[in-house]
């Protein structure tokens, strides 16, 4: 069997196809709103599309890694500053006992103070979220301290590690976030050490030692103004996290509308493709059935 060859034919078959393309690409750009779909619709455009996409996808992450931060931060930053009002408690306590007039059966009762707001001073230093204790550095599993009053000295050696944790800002920059339990509450200062001066003010309370008692409270003073500075530090990290979030929040929105404006559908242009490209097809149909049908055969004849 001998097919027909029409060169007409053909020609109008790959317009038709053209035509068509145009129609789904339109129709397309309307459905999802992007003018970019797949690589051939823009190839010159990939690049810029994609180095936009990394950077956008990159901010995203430091902006929630930031919001996690600031969540931490806060929490770490209410419990100094309940450790600085605990300390103040204990300050009263032993002004109390000050008096060379007071009776020992007194002074234990203070001590008996003194020592649940030692316990509820480490309760802080063991301060969590969710699984993760915010002063034991990198060793973040673990709890700070443990306290037993029974003990000569009652708090336990500080069972985390360093904190070497950097958060990442969306300029690029690192900053440290986190002090650890060992350098808030037990300064390598006897007299700044949170948990020493305590520890010192409830034994010489228990042992009705006013020269201890006396030196305690010269100790709490130093200390207070010791535990203050950690608790400006949080302070200032949270100043940093703020502004970073802001930055970031901003970069964000920088980013999308580049991306936006790479990929997104002209909704209007779109709507004028597609029934430009539906008056083609048409008008493409009605033209093909006027094409004439010669075959070979009546060349031949």
């Amino acid at each position: 069997m001998i097919e027909a060859f029409n060169p007409t034919a053909q020609i109008f078959l790959a317009g038709l196809n053209n035509i068509q393309a145009r129609l789904s690409r339109a129709q397309t750009q309307l459905t999802t709103g992007l003018r970019i779909n797949t690589a051939s619709d823009d190839p010159n455009a990939l690049g810029d599309l994609y180095e936009v996409r990394s950077s956008l996808a990159q901010a995203n992450q430091i902006n929630s890694n930031l919001g996690l931060v600031t969540t931490e931060v806060n929490t770490a930053q209410g419990a100094i500053s309940n450790a600085v009002s605990l300390l103040d408690n204990v300050t009263t306590l032993a002004t109390q006992a000050e008096p060379n007039t007071q009776p020992a059966v007194t002074r234990a009762q203070l001590a008996q103070q003194v020592g649940s707001d030692l316990e509820e001073m480490v309760a802080l230093a063991n301060t969590s979220i969710g699984n993760r204790y915010l002063f034991s550095g990198d060793s973040d599993q673990t709890t700070s301290y443990t306290v037993d009053l029974t003990q000569t000295k009652p708090v336990s050696a500080y069972q985390g590690t360093a904190a070497t944790r950097q958060v990442q800002g969306p300029d690029g920059s690192t900053f440290p976030v986190s002090l650890t339990a060992q350098q808030i509450f037990e300064s390598s200062d006897p007299t700044t050490s949170v948990f020493g001066t305590i520890t010192n003010l409830y034994n010489a309370l228990q042992n009705n030692n006013q020269a201890g008692i006396d030196s305690s409270i010269t100790n709490l003073q130093s200390t207070s103004t010791y535990l203050n500075t950690q608790l400006a530090f949080y302070g200032t990290v949270q100043d940093r996290v703020a502004s970073a979030a802001t930055f970031g929040a901003s970069l964000t929105t920088q980013l999308q509308a580049q991306q936006s404006g790479i990929e997104d559908a002209n909704a209007a242009q779109a709507i004028t493709d597609m029934t430009m490209a539906t008056t083609d097809e048409q008008a493409a149909l009605e033209a093909e059935k006027e094409i004439p049908r010669t075959t070979l055969f009546d060349l031949l004849g």
